[in-house]
């Protein structure tokens, strides 16, 4: 028999008596809002897509929380499962790297932003060792110790108080890991699509259209969108740095479209401020700006007009001193190179238009927006009584939860908000929540995931200074660097785990990955309660969900041809499955978990948090 600890046990009688939750439904099939039939009850898929933040940085010590006063208190059910953490392997003390893993505190929730390129990532891993992330991918700077040591750092249940609180009550992956190594728009296209190939190198712009480009073997950086109004080329009305766009191949709005099933992604700061002007014959003459910012780790709560700082009290670590003041600078919202479905030319918004008719009921559907909206559509749709059957969510950039523009205590509230509103809508009893991240930010991680694509060759994994044996598979060879200089990648000349594609590969052949370990929930009446899956999963196993749920097929097709190279197929065609964190034999929970978005507690667990909000700091 499963126990139920008393915290829990208390919150479900209480639903239970308030009788408003959930009306009985059975577990079965689902009608789509297109009249199909879905795969499972769920009819309503939301992906809250973060930024930046491996798996240990956020459930290292999960589920302990050191609980010290004057911060969120965390209480674990006694009945949690366990978590393959620093905890589980002694690592707290006993790392390999050249600084020891440490806790940072609530007041400490800004950092600098870490090294997440695509080559220092696999200098990191160290061929599978795990042992120089202070060498590879660690920064100095604001927020962060000057001996590279803050990338070891770890949040507890005292600062991602409503990502833990939500772990308990719900599902959460400790084996998910980003389908490549590499930064944030790697993550972004392959949660939409699994495959950063067959992209060009947008070089020459004409009329708001690409005129000259060069063929790219993937995609492994942070280029722009090509044709992008507010990103680096303006639409194509001047020279970008390096904007790219997807030549061909296919995303799941595409699929989406296919079978009539409504869908869109909302990304904070997307609605313009200044709206595009256009020639007669339909050419740009002048782009869309999207001028929408906020300041940095500051919050105003709504209906008031006192901030609220996120970074409390200064603190001082190593002569590194962490102060709020220095911190609070405005910063745009939107984030052109986080918006996946602008890299294709079949799911791009150039120029950023509003929704025709600009009704909130028609959000998801097709029409001028191309079903790309700003973060205030979906809360105003919701409010209206329409959910789209497959959202994506992207908040602003100062909620987006990337180190150096944000923090988990911004995060939390984005997250919260959003959470909760979908608890008190009718659309709750089919609807799950997928919380998942576009890459680590290279902050550390004692897992190695699977190198289930290669690079060089998919035999075997190897590194520019690997040997070939006679099975034409690599061999790196280790250790890579004996150097102990903090962020310093360039004194490590080679990953160790993938080298270049070789001449004459499929495109996508350059592609590493599995990449680094992440965070993944899932938030929903059907996930299991307070359960911890242990499945391989990576960024396409939320698109895998989504294509099987609407019966929409693989984007490169059904079936991976036997012996055929993966490089060349998207990575959905062998990603795990979602399925094993919900429970459909049974009915849908009536726990309604309601979380405050500023500590992350339960409303009835606010009294453990020993003081008000006030208008001041935490």
């Amino acid at each position: 028999m499963k126990l139920i600890g008393r915290n829990h046990r208390r919150r479900h009688i209480a639903a239970l008596a308030a009788g408003t939750f959930l009306s009985t439904v059975v577990a079965l099939p689902g009608l789509a809002d297109n009249g199909t039939v879905t795969e499972t009850p769920i009819k309503h898929v939301v992906v809250i897509f973060f930024e930046n933040e491996s798996f240990d940085h956020y459930f290292g010590t999960y589920p302990h929380a050191q609980n010290p006063n004057n911060e969120p208190r965390f209480n674990a059910r006694d009945d949690t499962p366990a978590v393959n953490n620093l905890l589980a392997n002694d690592l707290l003390t006993n790392n390999p790297n050249l600084k020891q893993p440490y806790r940072l505190d609530r007041s400490e929730a800004f950092t600098c932003d870490m090294d997440h390129d695509y080559t220092d990532e696999q200098k990191a891993v160290n061929g599978g060792l795990m042992d120089k992330f202070v060498q590879a991918t660690s920064s100095i700077g604001l927020g962060c110790r000057s001996d590279g040591s803050t990338v070891m750092a770890y949040y507890d249940g005292n600062t991602v108080t409503a990502l833990w609180n939500y772990a308990q009550n719900f599902a959460m992956s400790d084996n998910s890991f980003g389908s490549m190594f590499g930064p944030s728009t790697v993550g972004a296209i392959n949660l939409v699509s699994g495959q950063t190939a067959n992209a060009v190198l947008a070089t020459a712009f004409g009329g708001g259209k690409v005129t000259g480009s060069s063929p790219l073997s993937a995609i492994t950086g942070d280029p722009d969108p090509a044709l992008d109004d507010c990103g680096a080329d303006a639409g194509g009305t001047k020279t970008g740095k390096g904007t790219v766009q997807m030549a061909s191949g296919k995303n799941v709005g595409d699929l989406l479209n296919a079978k009539h099933v409504t869908w869109g992604w909302f990304q904070g700061g997307f609605a313009p401020t200044a709206p595009a002007v256009t020639n007669p014959d339909g050419s740009t003459k002048t782009a869309a700006v999207c001028g929408s910012a906020h300041l940095e780790h500051e919050y105003i709560p709504p209906g008031r007009t006192t901030p609220v700082l996120v970074v409390p009290n200064p603190t001082v670590q190593d002569g590194q001193t962490n102060p709020p003041t220095d911190i609070h600078t405005s910063t745009g919202d939107y984030v052109p190179h986080h918006e996946p479905f602008q890299y294709y030319a079949s799911t791009r918004n150039q120029h950023h238009l509003r929704p025709s008719p600009d009704t909130p009921e028609e959000i998801g559907r097709s029409d001028q927006a191309n079903h790309q909206y700003d973060t205030s559509d979906f809360f105003n749709a919701l409010s209206h009584g329409n959910l789209p059957s497959v959202s994506y969510l992207k908040p602003p950039k100062y909620e987006n939860a990337h180190p150096g523009n944000s923090d988990p205590l911004l995060e939390q509230v984005f997250l919260v908000q959003v959470v909760n509103a979908l608890q008190k809508s009718p659309f709750w009893q089919d609807t799950a929540v997928i919380i998942n991240y576009d890459d680590s930010d290279g902050w550390y991680d004692h897992v190695t995931g699977p190198i289930v694509n290669h690079s060089a060759n998919n035999a075997g994994a190897g590194g520019d200074n690997a040997t070939v044996n006679a099975n034409d598979s690599f061999v790196p060879t280790l250790p890579l660097s004996t150097s102990t200089a903090a962020a310093a990648p360039k004194n490590i000349p080679t990953s160790g785990v993938c080298g270049p594609a070789p001449a004459g590969a499929p495109p996508g052949a350059g592609r590493c990955g599995y990449g680094p370990r992440l965070p993944l929930l899932v938030i929903s009446p059907w996930a299991k309660q307070n359960f911890v899956d242990h499945t391989v999963l990576d960024q396409t196993s939320s698109l895998r969900f989504i294509e099987d749920n609407w019966h929409l097929g693989r984007i490169d097709g059904s079936n991976l041809p036997a012996g055929a190279q993966l490089g060349s197929f998207s990575f959905d065609q062998i990603a795990g499955p979602l399925n094993g964190m919900f429970d459909f034999d049974d009915r849908p929970s009536r726990n309604q978990v309601i979380l405050d978005p500023l500590t992350g507690l339960q409303d009835n667990d606010r009294a453990e948090f020993p003081f008000g909000f006030g208008g001041g700091r935490f």
